[in-house]
């Protein structure tokens, strides 16, 4: 597991959120360790047609993508946030698929106040060189194939209820005020280059 220590006393979200959200992330990685062993020795066994392998070569991709999820989303945060360069790649990208950084925005926002769980993800298009905001239902039902997270924002219930309540527009905007842009803006700048 990654450690996020570092997030601790942002001012957007609590110590206790964050802990919580935390131990969260450490079950990922802890039951997508224990898939990739157990798989492995039911291969070594012969055992790959058995009902139990398929159920737990499913299981495999929502617990690796709830622990990559979760690691995008810690790293595209940060203490105070970092803003978005307007001579950046990353901003150049969403002036042209967007028309304005501000189109963008309102077109994540709304992705995130969706009814339902799940996570909202700017998505990077290598082969169209295109940006896309989507919703991911659960961790492993959406992701568009061939393209890279570059903003990874989750909706699940335990990413604000302890410091918002129901109120999920708060946490967006709490979320936009700690998103680190120069993260995200590195990662595009390499995918682009592909």
């Amino acid at each position: 597991a990654k450690n996020f220590d570092s997030l601790l006393g942002t001012n957007v979200f609590s110590d206790q959120l964050l802990k919580n959200h935390f131990t969260l992330y450490q079950g990922y990685v802890t039951n997508t360790n224990k898939l990739v062993d157990t798989l492995a020795l039911m291969t070594k066994d012969g055992k790959t047609g058995t009902p139990e392998f398929a159920e737990l070569k499913r299981r495999f991709g929502w617990e690796f993508n709830g622990m990559k999820l979760h690691e995008f989303y810690f790293g595209n945060i940060k203490k105070g946030g970092v803003l978005l360069k307007k001579d950046s790649k990353l901003m150049e990208q969403i002036i042209l698929d967007f028309g304005s950084y501000e189109n963008f925005e309102k077109d994540f926002r709304a992705t995130g106040a969706m009814r339902g769980i799940g996570w909202v993800v700017l998505y990077y298009d290598v082969l169209n060189k295109k940006l896309f905001n989507c919703w991911i239902n659960e961790h492993d039902v959406g992701h568009l194939s061939g393209c890279i997270p570059i903003l990874v924002m989750d909706v699940f219930e335990h990413a604000f209820m302890v410091d918002y309540g129901l109120k999920r527009a708060d946490y967006i905007e709490a979320f936009f005020k700690a998103i680190d842009w120069s993260v995200c803006n590195n990662i595009i700048e390499m995918v682009s280059k592909y």
